[in-house]
């Protein structure tokens, strides 16, 4: 029984934790990012969509690499977060099967998973 309501428990101390961590991963996404485009380019600054100046693959490149950076760097502190937890729990810290960016089916409640 205290297993049960802690497994029920647990996603709601978590999602402040998870938020902490979603800012550290894009905190060393950016970092990456720059450092990154600094490597391959040269340049401080990734292109921005609206400078006349950079040509579309320059800024395709620019927004495709950025959109890589950000998603292995969240995936990286998230899954190191839910794995700290999980070993120091025993629970993992989400309830939904699928994980925090699965869809449910339109009608569906939040419990569908």
């Amino acid at each position: 029984m205290a297993k049960s309501r802690k497994k029920l428990k647990l996603p709601l101390v978590y999602a402040p934790l998870g938020f902490v961590l979603s800012w550290a991963g894009g905190a060393l996404g950016a970092l990456v990012f720059r450092r990154t485009w600094r490597a391959l380019r040269g340049e401080e600054d990734a292109p921005d969509a609206l400078d006349r100046e950079r040509g579309w693959g320059e800024v395709l490149l620019g927004a495709a690499l950025q959109g890589a950076v950000f998603a292995v760097a969240r995936s990286a502190v998230d899954r190191t977060g839910a794995t700290a937890i999980e070993r120091s729990t025993g629970v993992w810290p989400t309830a939904r099967k699928g994980g925090r960016d699965r869809v449910s089916p339109p009608g569906a409640g939040s419990d569908a998973a």
